[in-house]
Formats: structure tokens, sequence, C-alpha cells
């Protein structure tokens, strides 16, 4: 059983520290706002993620994690700390590290003794040799500490099951006292025979960008196959499936629509590319992979305007605004984009999500309406746009879709109908990379 401290409750910080918790360590979570959590204290997670609910309350019920805003406490009873603060992205593509920098100053003012520092945050290549100097010169005194880079790879609606079944955990060390700590840490996933990666802290930096760029190239060039499909009469389908089966290939993220989205693709793609720049490496395939996720909404759009000449008054009606299934996370989200969109054209958009639609709310406001579930905001809409591919959303009632539409238009942004069921039914339908049999 270690002492952990986790600097942070934003996804990674929340879900990482209640893990660790079940592991039967004791994890000290520290946040600067307070409310946030009481509110966790009381129940009531930040963000949705099945079962994180369940998982926190029930460690924090027996004592192994605790919820405070005492930064020197925490680092003062704890051997290993954590950092998982947020690293956004700036206008140029580079990651702001200012409150990866500020975790490291706080901490060093409260080490008075050895203190093995894990940054959790996906931070660029040589992030934690600057974390390093800025904890050597604010510590109060010459403390003994070590450095590691453990990064995350936890996807949204599946973050529990990432961690504690991973693919790989990736631990970058300096020393062998760290990788010791560290392997300890990790011990219970050695009964799960769950792969280790022990390697230097540049290349653990390294590796999460480069299976997210992986990831979103995987996306991007379905999404271009499935243009060529449209064109030349083939099923993008039967394309990705068959493709999947070759186990240099895999079926994962072969699944055409409207492209990636949330808090981690998008920024990290980003973060590549600027510091491949900066190292004077073009990365030719991952700026291409971007620029192709950037031109899918004008695919969609494109689609949207060979039924709808002009949007000008025209409501649309929208279901799916979260990035995936599973969480209530908006950002970089494709739905959000096209809402964006619509609106600029001047029409008007009733929005339904399962359990994103506050998060909606925070960036529309009144500036559009809101449905409590899919018939309501498809009731008298000139068309339907699925957007994110919820359970829900797979069995939706069509008959009573139909009759509920101006206009029996449905765009099917992530296939999950079949095109000649939905054109038997009277619909109009669109969907990428299919063709009618």
């Amino acid at each position: 059983m270690f002492k952990i401290c986790m600097v942070g409750t934003g996804y990674v910080g929340l879900v990482s520290g209640a893990c660790l918790a079940d592991f039967g360590n004791r994890v000290i979570c520290v946040d600067i706002d307070e409310a946030r959590l009481a509110s966790i204290r009381n129940g009531v997670m930040p963000i949705y993620e099945p079962g994180l609910k369940e998982l926190v309350s029930r460690n924090h019920s027996a004592g192994r994690l605790v919820f405070t805003t005492d930064l020197k406490g925490a680092v003062e009873d704890s051997l290993v700390v954590f950092s998982a603060v947020g690293t956004p992205e700036r206008e140029d593509g580079s990651c702001d590290l200012s409150a990866v920098f500020t975790v490291a100053k706080d901490v060093a003012s409260c080490m008075g003794e050895y203190r093995v520092f894990v940054q959790k945050s996906t931070v660029p290549v040589g992030t934690s040799e600057l974390v390093g100097e800025v904890i050597r010169e604010n510590l109060a005194k010459p403390v003994e500490f070590e450095r590691v880079s453990n990064p995350e790879f936890l996807r949204e609606g599946s973050a529990i099951e990432d961690f504690m079944r991973p693919n790989r955990v990736v631990i970058g060390v300096e020393s062998e006292r760290a990788r010791e700590i560290m392997g300890e840490i990790y011990r219970p996933l050695y009964l799960l025979e769950t792969p280790i990666v022990f390697t230097t802290i540049r290349t653990a930096e390294l590796i999460k960008y480069a299976s997210n760029a992986f990831l979103a190239t995987k996306i991007s060039f379905i999404n271009e196959i499935a243009e060529l499909c449209e064109k030349v009469g083939a099923d993008v389908d039967e394309v990705a499936k068959a493709m999947g089966l070759d186990r240099r290939i895999g079926p994962k993220f072969l699944h055409a629509g409207v492209g990636y989205g949330g808090s981690c693709l998008p920024k990290d793609v980003a973060a590549i590319i600027h510091t491949a720049e900066e190292a004077d490496v073009p990365l030719r395939v991952i700026k291409a992979a971007a620029e192709v996720n950037r031109t899918l909404m004008d695919r969609l759009l494109g689609k949207i305007h060979a039924e709808l000449a002009s949007l000008a008054g025209a409501t649309v009606a929208v279901i799916g605004v979260s990035f995936k299934p599973n969480t209530d996370d908006v950002r970089e989200s494709p739905g959000v984009r096209l809402i964006d969109r619509l609106l600029a054209e001047g029409a008007r958009v009733r929005a339904y999500d399962p359990v994103a639609l506050d998060n909606v709310r925070r960036i529309f406001g009144e500036r559009i309406s809101y449905g409590t579930d899919s018939y309501a905001a498809a009731s008298g809409a000139d068309a339907l746009v699925i957007m994110t591919e919820w359970n829900e959303f797979r069995v939706l009632d069509l008959d009573a879709i139909k009759k509920l539409l101006r206009f029996p238009i449905v765009f099917d942004c992530r296939n999950i109908y079949q095109p000649e069921a939905m054109e038997k039914m009277g619909f109009r339908y669109h969907s990428f990379g299919r063709v009618k049999r």
C-alpha cells in the first residue's frame, strides 16, 4: 500500500485517483476548488463517466480516497505525487503548460524529503525535464526527488476499464529506485499479465502523442476511403470490415463518419505537429490526417445543402452532441461544429443528447432550442442529423420519426442504419461511404 497524492480532480485525476485507491492505496486528491470537492464527497461527479460515481463513493467510504484543498498536507503525507492537471491547446497548436509548472512549483515548496513526482498529464517531449528544473528552483531546502512520466490512455466512456485492464502501462523513469516504486504501484495489474513498458522519460512522453496521432490517422484514412466509395459505388462498411480482418491493421477506428473530436485527439495531433515543426520534422502524414478531419464538416454540409438548398429559416434537429457515446464531453465535438455552421447560415437548431445538454447549453444558450428526447427534437424539423452513435439512437421508432419530421430527410453521420431499409421506408437518407445496393 502506497500513500499517493493526486493533484487535479479533472477527468484524468479523478479516474486515476479512484482506481489507484481501488488497488488498495491511500490516495489524497487535491484541487483548488473546494465546491467541486464537496460535490464529489457527496457523490455528485463533475463529469459523466459510467461507473465512476460508484467507484469514488466506495473508496471514499472505505477511507482510501480523500479529497482536500490542502496540498502541503497531502504532499507531506505521500511518497508519490501525481500531477494530473489540464494542458489545453494554444492557438498555435502548442500546449499551455502553465498549470503543469504551477503544480511543480507548489509541490516543490511542500517537499521536505524524498518524493517521486509523476507527470500524468499529456505533455510534449522534454516537459518533465523542465518540470524538474522548476521543482529544484522552488525547493525550500535541498531534497532528493525523482521524475517519472506515466501518460494516461483513458478513453472517455470506458476509462475505468482502461485503467483496471489496460492494453499496456507506459512508465518513463530515470532510476532503478523510481522503477521499483512505480512497479509496485501497478503490481495489481501483473495478475492480468498487463505489459508494463519501462522506458526513458522522453520516450514515454512521445509514446502518448504517437499513439493518438496514429489513431487519428486511421480515422481520417477511412473517411477518405468513404469519400472514394461514394464516387465509385463501393461500400465503406464492407471495405473496413475486410481490412480489419487483417491482423496487421485491426478493426478499431475504421468507422466512417464526420471525424474525430474530444479533448485528446485534436489537441494531441496539434501538439505533436507543433513539436515536430520545432524539431524541423514535417510529419506529412499526420498533417494530412488533421486536414482531412477539418474538411469532413464541409462534406456533411454539402450533403445537407443538396437536400435543403437554403438553410436560412430551416429547422434542423441534431441528435447526439457529445463527441462520442457514454460521455458528456462536447470539447471539439463534431456536433458542436455542425451547430455553429448551421447557425451561421441562418438555420434554427433543435438539439438533443442523452447526457450532454447541460454542456451544450453553456455553449449556445438560447441561440438554439432543446428537445427532451429524439422525438421532441425531430418534431416539425425539416431534417434530422444523427451525430453521435448513442445506443438509444440505434433503436429509434423510425415510423414515428418520419411522421414528426416536416420532410423525411435523415443524415446519419455514424452509419447506424441501412440505406436500403431507410429508403424503403420512404426516407431521403444520407450516410457516409455507402451506396444503395
